[in-house]
């Protein structure tokens, strides 16, 4: 069975960093798992996921995503690779104001692939049981917070991508809204078998997933206070470490 994410010895410096901000030995996910990656703030969380969706090119390792090394491939290629087989729910949901609710459901597929008509269909069925049939021609701006995250994991789920990212999706909903849409999220890759790679630093969200994966247990690059307190030492010894 191939990995749905197979990371090996991978290193991520930032240009013009002075360390990498990521340093990751092995990392793999299984089809159909759920994890729930967990850090706070400052951490690599977020580079975490660049790495995985190919939004990142590291400067060293192995980037395996369904087989295909991402870090082999040209931006273009791994553009065309994110859109068919990779669903990004993003933290700040990043719809796009001047489209339509079902616009922006299908915006991607418009990227990478040709709107056909199944996939209009397609949206809007996920849109109905979303509960956001009525809302398909309504600007995405009028819609309450809890809908537009609905739209963004809509967005993620219509093109039937084996692995879905989630980057601290729930980070602005209320208790509520976060239970349902945890729900309706599960539902949805299970029903699509895909992969979900959840991040959040929300430990009261991790007894929902099948694992649990703590940043700093495969991160070895330093956090950002263990970085300065090494750039402290570094520049009191003139440059050269005791």
């Amino acid at each position: 069975m191939v990995a749905v994410v197979d990371l090996q010895d991978v290193s991520f410096k930032y240009p013009g960093a002075r360390r990498p901000a990521l340093v990751v030995s092995s990392f793999a996910m299984s089809p159909g798992e759920k994890i729930f990656l967990r850090g706070p703030s400052g951490t690599g969380k977020t580079t975490m996921l660049g790495i995985v969706a190919g939004l990142h090119r590291p400067q060293k390792g192995r980037v395996k995503i369904l087989g295909q090394d991402l870090a082999q491939m040209s931006h273009s290629a791994r553009d065309g690779f994110r859109g068919k087989h990779i669903g990004y729910i993003f933290q700040m949901f990043n719809l796009i104001p001047y489209l339509n609710v079902l616009d922006n459901v299908l915006v991607q597929s418009d990227l990478f692939s040709r709107r056909t008509p199944e996939l209009i269909r397609r949206a809007e069925a996920m849109l109905e049981r979303l509960g956001l049939a009525g809302e398909r021609g309504r600007s995405v701006t009028e819609l309450s917070v809890g809908q537009q995250q609905r739209v963004a994991a809509a967005r993620a789920l219509v093109t039937h991508p084996e692995l879905v990212i989630a980057d601290e999706p729930t980070s602005a909903l209320d208790t509520d809204l976060r239970a349902s849409f945890l729900e309706v999220l599960f539902q949805l890759c299970a029903e699509e078998k895909s992969a979900l790679l959840f991040v959040s630093h929300d430990a009261t969200l991790q007894a929902h997933f099948d694992r649990v994966v703590e940043l700093a247990s495969i991160n070895s690059a330093p956090g950002p206070l263990a970085a300065a307190l090494q750039g402290n030492r570094s520049d009191s010894n003139g440059g050269v470490k005791p």
